[in-house]
């Protein structure tokens, strides 16, 4: 498994990928704007790709909410934290343990900064599935938030549980 950085070249792929029940089932009100986004290269956030043999499988993102330009995640966050979204494109990929493996990825890249002291995850309230597969890697439950029309739970993995996993 390896993670690489998506490019305009993965955009029907995403497209594709977005449109699966199980990624609306999981993200119902974004709306990634693939075209335009996998041509920016802002300093706060990595889109990328994880392939399993050279085949894509899934997506990460991972960003920088203290300087994220929507404030998704708030005003005035402070530094050291990360946040991360991650899904698997095909169904038939779902159960293999590839998101496991991507979510390793993202981790020991988020934590390879210093200066990262946690990482945020914002499942849907109702998918108990993501709940389950978050609180396997440490992440442990800080807070219920409605983004939008999406209310969510917050998940945080602090570093000092990441390295004690690690």
């Amino acid at each position: 498994m390896i993670l690489r950085p998506a490019t305009l070249s993965d955009l029907a792929l995403l497209q594709h990928w977005d449109e699966q029940p199980h990624v609306v089932a999981a993200d119902p009100s974004d709306d990634w704007d693939w075209e335009s986004e996998l041509v920016r290269q802002p300093k706060w956030r990595e889109q990328l790709i994880g392939e399993e043999n050279g085949r894509p499988i899934g997506m990460v993102q991972i960003i920088d909410p203290a300087h994220e330009e929507t404030h998704y995640w708030g005003t005035g966050i402070a530094s050291g934290f990360r946040a991360i979204d991650i899904w698997i494109g095909a169904a038939n990929d779902l159960g293999r343990g590839l998101g496991t493996a991507m979510m390793q990825l993202a981790l020991q890249r988020c934590f390879a900064a210093t200066e990262v002291t946690a990482v945020w995850v914002d499942p849907l309230a109702t998918n108990p599935r993501a709940h389950r597969f978050y609180r396997r890697f440490g992440f442990k439950q800080k807070e219920c938030r409605q983004f939008g029309e999406d209310e969510c739970l917050i998940f945080e993995l602090g570093r000092p549980d990441w390295e004690a996993k690690s």
